[in-house]
């Protein structure tokens, strides 16, 4: 996903030419199912940690709040939920004693105002932990982290290998509604105002290959899969982007409401137990993850000074 740094506006095959209205316009009644009769869940009930874990187990379902986009979390064209966070809520909630997932799908900026106003239980999105978000939400440790990459012509005849090539070579430029290249690109010297936005990576492809930019700028999975599709076009290898002039890596989780610690616990500890058996890397792989996007990192340490729960 490339995640907005601050506007929650995000965009992230023959799947992956499909955009985000695409896809969420195919899930509206998928979702409007997965929502009815019940549009809000019980709060937590003013319990230390809160007792949602022992409602969901209750239950046997966990609504998961998606934003119909490939390869983070969509309604595939049968109809079905998948995406690298559906298909690891399934594997983790199992564990947890939950065996049903239902998808609520919604526009990526509705996501947390959706989670905390409890129209579903968890953000199963793919989500990139930051700081600000951190003030709103508490996450679960990243299940994956993320470079960035550059969809370039064949042969990548300009040499553009990051921002600052970008910015030396006079590129014209082009990245997606609300991503962070956005703001990584002006962090290296780009005018803003000269950036060419567009709704979505399979946009930005097609930009490059029509030649009204020379490069647009997207996560390392989303440019390496919509490449795929494309004769004209490849991608760079993956970099990591400078922030406040040091290598910048992303983080992407699951995101709970703030009383809800017991349950991003729980969860936390069925994710490390996939990530030290190898399971996370099978789970993610046909989405386009590689054991470079396995990672590490904390939510604490994204969080920075934001807070961590």
């Amino acid at each position: 996903m490339a995640p907005p740094l601050g506007n929650d506006t995000d965009t992230s095959g023959n799947e992956f030419r499909q955009t985000r209205r695409a896809v969420l316009a195919g899930a509206a009644a998928l979702g409007a199912l997965a929502v009815a009769g019940c549009t809000r869940v019980a709060t937590a009930a003013g319990t230390d940690g809160g007792d949602l874990l022992q409602r969901l187990r209750a239950q046997g379902v966990v609504r998961l709040g998606i934003a119909g986009e490939i390869p983070f979390g969509y309604i595939d064209r049968n109809g079905h939920l998948t995406g690298e966070a559906p298909e690891l809520a399934k594997a983790v909630f199992k564990r947890l004693g939950v065996d049903e997932v239902q998808p609520v799908p919604t526009e990526f900026g509705s996501l947390i105002p959706g989670l905390n106003s409890q129209q579903f239980d968890v953000v199963a999105a793919g989500m990139y932990v930051n700081p600000e978000r951190c003030q709103q939400v508490i996450f679960a440790d990243p299940d994956y982290q993320m470079l960035d990459s550059f969809v370039v012509r064949k042969g990548n005849p300009k040499g553009l290998h990051d921002y600052k090539d970008v910015v030396a070579k006079k590129a014209k430029f082009a990245t997606g509604t609300g991503y962070a290249e956005i703001q990584y690109a002006v962090e290296a010297g780009y005018k803003e105002s000269d950036i060419l936005i567009v709704p979505d990576q399979v946009a930005g492809m097609n930009a490059v290959e029509a030649g009204r930019v020379d490069v647009f700028a997207g996560t390392a999975v989303t440019v390496r899969e919509v490449v795929k599709k494309s004769a004209r076009t490849e991608a760079t290898e993956a970099f990591a982007p400078l922030v406040g002039g040091k290598p910048h890596v992303d983080g992407g989780a699951f995101a709970f409401r703030s009383a809800e610690t017991r349950l991003r616990d729980a969860f936390n500890v069925e994710l490390h137990k996939l990530k030290k058996s190898g399971e996370l890397l099978r789970i993610l792989r046909p989405f386009g993850f590689t054991q470079a996007e396995m990672t590490h990192l904390t939510a604490k340490g994204l969080c920075g000074e934001g807070k961590s729960g």
